[in-house]
């Protein structure tokens, strides 16, 4: 006897295999009370065998959205998940097959496999829901199943490509106790590298049981981009002596490498390498190439490499008129220009920017001013930020000082730092304080204050207490000035020197030659510019402070170690002092050695006393 008000008890239907063939025998529904879910039940249930999935997927949608199936202690048993799953999934739905599987998880009583998880994490991975991956995550080491090989393949893939590199590390290591399949490795190397990781991929790279050149070429590519290419040329090595033959990739990465540290002997080695290898050479393995030898002082052999390659692609053209720009050489940059022009190629962006240093370097203001108004009116180039800087340095070397504030002032967009910079070493240059200190501020509420050059500018102008007074606040806020380091290539090896350091192996012979060589200089009418030392010191402690500049370092050492007659080049990460210009061009003249000296700006060229800067630069 049932009690009034109490619900009635649900009668099942079981469903027989014959009549319903996608209805297993287990298929259980609850009798729902009311004439609308039982007319929604007959209409599913009711009639010829042959109902898709999507007909059992509206079925569990529209029971658990209809709450009736909670009002009853019976479970269903429901083995038709997957393909509900996959379905969604097909249809472009990935967060409707994680609603459906909520559905079916608490409404039926079916037990997911490794197939259900796989396509979970697709939909987790469609539709960029970590947070259940996550869930999952959890659920499959309770389940032990991390260690079927699809499921963790595609959880790796879910992490890696959503940056949870710590969680794909994890994983990784577990997978390499039954994967050695370098292909997991690689994603995690691509991860940590995209985030510029290096050290962490390579922990990753030295543990990896097989390494493929995917692998070596992920490690080289991340040390150039992360600016550590002698990292890059040691892996290079390596690469070569695994027994891998590299490719086209390999020697592009290298080479970039060797251009940034201005390695010219190894550059040359990797370009042999690629002759005996037989490489087939595109656009940007081409650029590579002519970058290195331009980039290592040869714009000579950058040039003829330039006439015996294919020239059909913009890069290339950009290669060879970057190099010109870098070394000054400004007329052959036009004639590049419109030889590119004649063939039919469209200069980009970056073609004009090289346009633009190379009239910056050359002194070249009009043509400047031409090339930045045709890169708009004929190019449709809308200028960025990187062109406007060159423009405003071109004006500033030029003394256009009032001009290139009023471009600043007049820039469609914001400018940054490096503009603002720009000015104000012009502004110390030709000593307009008044200008000098607007531009500062500028740079101050961009929270890039150069304390050192604000320093330097009132030491110029004898304003000592300022300079001071300048020094301590940088010293309160505990900012650190950028120092300067040279190196020079020999032998293979990259040896670096910073001012008045003493920690090379061969310090007591590079003071000993540096010595010789000032005194040399003196003779021949060198006179130490002992203004440019901002200090309130005799002028005996500013002469020695000039002396043991890091460029002056890394020339006595290439005296010390090569024979007469050798070139010297040597690479600094700062602009050169107008002293150390100066003790260069003697000095090339003193030995009769020719000496490559590449800064942060360009190339200088030193031979018998003259400069092919002509010394505006």
């Amino acid at each position: 006897m049932r009690l009034a008000g109490a619900p009635a008890k649900p009668t099942r239907f079981r469903i027989s295999a014959g009549a319903y063939t996608l209805l297993p025998p287990a298929f259980v529904i609850p009798e729902p009370a009311g004439q609308h879910h039982l007319s929604l039940r007959r209409r599913i249930l009711i009639g010829p065998a042959g109902y898709s999935v999507i007909t059992l997927q509206k079925l569990i949608c529209t029971m658990s959205s209809l709450n009736c199936l909670r009002k009853y202690r019976v479970r269903v048993a429901f083995p038709y998940a997957n393909a509900i799953l996959r379905a969604s999934l097909e249809k472009g739905c990935p967060q409707k097959s994680l609603s459906d599987y909520n559905s079916m998880l608490h409404f039926t009583a079916f037990c997911p496999d490794y197939r259900t998880y796989v396509l979970l994490l697709k939909a987790c991975a469609k539709c960029s829901d970590l947070y259940a991956a996550m869930e999952i995550h959890s659920h499959l080491t309770k389940r032990g199943l991390l260690s079927n090989q699809h499921i963790a393949t595609h959880l790796f893939k879910l992490y890696i490509d959503h940056d949870r590199l710590m969680e794909a590390c994890e994983l990784f290591w577990l997978m390499l106790e039954w994967n050695t399949d370098p292909f997991h490795g690689n994603l995690m190397l691509t991860g940590f590298l995209k985030h510029g990781q290096l050290e962490k991929a390579y922990q990753i790279f030295r543990r990896m049981p097989v390494k493929d050149l995917i692998s070596w070429n992920s490690m080289i590519a991340g040390a150039v981009r992360s600016s550590y290419p002698k990292e890059a040329m040691n892996i290079f090595s390596k690469l070569i002596n695994s027994g891998l033959v590299p490719d086209a990739f390999s020697f592009s990465s290298v080479l970039s490498a060797c251009a940034r540290a201005g390695a010219r002997c190894y550059g040359v080695w990797v370009h042999q390498l690629m002759v005996e290898v037989g490489v087939e050479m595109n656009h940007i393995l081409s650029s590579a190439l002519v970058d290195m030898y331009a980039k290592c002082g040869r714009i000579d052999m950058a040039i003829g490499i330039f006439k015996t390659i294919k020239r059909n692609h913009v890069s290339v053209w950009n290669a060879i008129i970057c190099g010109l720009a870098a070394h000054g050489l400004g007329s052959d940059v036009v004639m590049f220009f419109h030889d590119m022009e004649s063939v039919g190629l469209v200069p980009d962006g970056v073609t004009f920017l090289a346009l633009l240093t190379a009239c910056s370097h050359c002194g070249m203001v009009e043509e400047a001013r031409q090339y930045f108004e045709v890169m708009a009116t004929k190019y449709s180039i809308t200028p960025k930020v990187e062109h406007y800087g060159a423009m405003v340095d071109t004006l500033s070397r030029a003394g256009l000082l009032d001009e290139a504030y009023g471009l600043v002032r007049s820039m469609k967009i914001k400018p940054d730092a490096v503009i603002w910079r720009t000015l104000f070493n012009a502004c110390c240059r030709y000593r307009q304080t008044k200008l000098g200190e607007i531009t500062f501020e500028e740079m101050m509420c961009l929270g890039s204050g150069d304390y050192t050059l604000l320093s330097n500018f009132y030491s110029s102008a004898n304003r000592w207490d300022d300079s001071e007074e300048v020094w301590r606040e940088r010293k309160k806020k505990r900012i650190r000035k950028t120092k300067g380091l040279s190196w020079v290539e020999l032998g293979g090896s990259i040896h670096a020197f910073k001012a008045g350091g003493r920690s090379h192996p061969d310090t007591d012979g590079i003071y000993q030659v540096l010595h010789g060589l000032s005194k040399r200089a003196k003779v021949e009418g060198y006179t130490p510019l002992t203004e440019l030392v901002m200090k309130d010191v005799s002028e005996e402690e500013r002469e020695e402070n000039l002396t043991v500049h890091s460029e002056k370092l890394a020339v006595a050492y290439s005296v010390l170690k090569t024979g007469p007659g050798t070139e010297i080049m040597v690479s600094k990460n700062l602009q050169t002092c107008s002293d150390c210009h100066e003790w260069m061009k003697i000095i090339s003249k003193v030995l009769c050695r020719v000496i490559i000296m590449r800064d942060r700006v360009r190339f200088h060229r030193f031979e018998g006393g003259c400069c092919s800067c002509d010394d505006y630069w």
